[in-house]
């Protein structure tokens, strides 16, 4: 590219980063991200090539770019960027670290390369924006023969990955533990969740089967990676023996649901927490929080996070559920508690990411005991964080966590759960200087 053209396209980029919120008050910026999820997609071995969909929110207050690193020593094809709120694809081109760093993002590496995606709108405050981007890489690195079969291995930073193997490929090694389905095509896929803070050096081998299965055509433009019907699916046969012959999973690394408990003074028996869903279902425009038993609700409100707008949420008990023909799943008793959040219908090839708040109350499962905090609670999502009463240390944790401080100074605990089924936490916890 000549540099007439560099500078031409700087200062066009410069212009519309000057027309954000953020960027009239601040050119420079660091990128932030969350809730990553690769696919890689291993294609012919001959190719040495894997197809990637990674799914990103990017979450910079006020700024309308977000920068994908290209790792060194990939040939990248972009296939195309999607925003997964509303499907449409997003402009993009690749630049230099260089480029990036003028464009504002300060953490860019200037001996970097990235994908420049233009973003449909301004990431709101406390808000995020949710992208897909679609390439392919040539790795022969990564990706490689090894007498009759092939081996992907690679350093994984991302949390949350899956590998498909080929069609007519079988897995014959993998080093980290691993969830594996199939396909409704019949490929192998493997995937799993890094709870750790370092890359996991992730190696998949794979051989042919002796016969090769014939593997129907895919639309390139699929996009419902790690949707549940494309997990498990139920055997014909019926059985009356004990194993779980009809037992169905999805990706559990795929799910995206997640929660935060701020535990108030144990006293109170109460906690805030607010949880995070992605709903994809056409023409749906509501989601239902059963209150557990033995909890008391209070102080619900929602937003979407994908527009920063607030959403209309209504507490109904009892025959009022009845009364407004909601189902939740069990029958409706005197007892029965519900959190109603109403947002306008799904659209088809759209999504939308709600982020629900809530107080509970529970005396049976979070108390003071002593000068004991107890916490007791089953986590039915894959990703779960619990942060203390300020002033509070711990003591106890029944399951494993990884544990870092707020910056108020409080203790903070993420749990991961990459299996299918609840996750069954138990902590205790007592005050500072006692």
């Amino acid at each position: 590219m000549a540099i007439s053209k560099v500078y031409e396209s700087v200062a066009v980029a410069l212009l519309t980063l000057v027309g954000t919120p953020m960027m009239a008050q601040q050119q420079v910026w660091r990128q932030q991200q969350a809730d990553d999820y690769t696919r890689y997609e291993l294609l012919d071995p001959a190719s040495r090539s894997f197809r990637i969909f990674y799914d990103v929110a990017a979450v910079t207050p006020g700024v309308g770019l977000y920068f994908n690193s290209i790792r060194r020593g990939s040939e990248p094809t972009v296939h195309g960027v999607y925003d997964l709120h509303t499907g449409r694809h997003l402009s993009w081109e690749i630049v230099d670290g260089v480029n990036a760093r003028m464009l504002g993002m300060e953490n860019a590496s200037e001996l970097g390369q990235y994908i420049k995606v233009s973003l449909e709108r301004v990431v709101p405050a406390g808000g995020e924006v949710r992208i897909r981007i679609d390439k392919t890489y040539r790795d022969t690195a990564s990706y490689y023969g090894e007498g009759a079969a092939v081996v992907f291995s690679r350093s994984l930073g991302i949390k949350r990955n899956a590998v498909v193997l080929p069609p007519g490929y079988e897995v014959i090694g993998v080093n980290y533990p691993s969830q594996v389905t199939t396909e409704p095509d019949g490929r192998t896929k493997l995937s799993f969740m890094n709870p750790g803070p370092a890359a996991v050096p992730y190696a998949v081998k794979a051989r042919p089967y002796r016969e090769r299965l014939v593997t129907p055509a895919r639309n390139e433009e699929q996009t419902d990676i790690g949707n549940p019907d494309r997990s498990t699916q139920p055997t014909a046969i019926s059985s009356s023996t004990a194993a779980r012959v009809d037992y169905r999973f999805s990706e559990r690394a795929f799910q995206d649901r997640e929660i935060v408990y701020f535990l108030l003074e144990p006293e109170t028996h109460s906690f805030r927490l607010y949880h995070d869903y992605t709903e994809t279902r056409p023409g749906v425009d509501r989601y239902l929080n059963v209150v557990r038993s033995g909890s008391e609700v209070a102080d619900p409100s929602a937003v979407i996070l994908d527009t920063g707008a607030r959403l209309e949420v209504e507490i109904l008990r009892g025959a009022e559920i009845a009364e407004r023909g909601l189902e939740i799943g069990r029958p409706v008793t005197d007892e029965a508690e519900v959190v109603v959040v109403w947002f306008e219908p799904v659209p088809a090839g759209h999504s939308v990411r709600l982020r629900i708040e809530e107080t509970y109350t529970d005396a049976s499962r979070y108390l003071l005991v002593g000068d004991e905090l107890i916490w007791d609670r089953s986590f039915g999502r894959s990703r779960n964080t619990v942060v203390l009463p300020t002033g509070w240390y711990l003591t106890e944790s029944s399951i494993p966590a990884v544990v870092d401080e707020t910056e108020a100074g409080a203790i903070r605990l993420h749990f991961v759960n990459d299996r299918p089924g609840n996750l069954d936490a138990f902590l205790k916890a007592r005050r500072r200087g006692r």
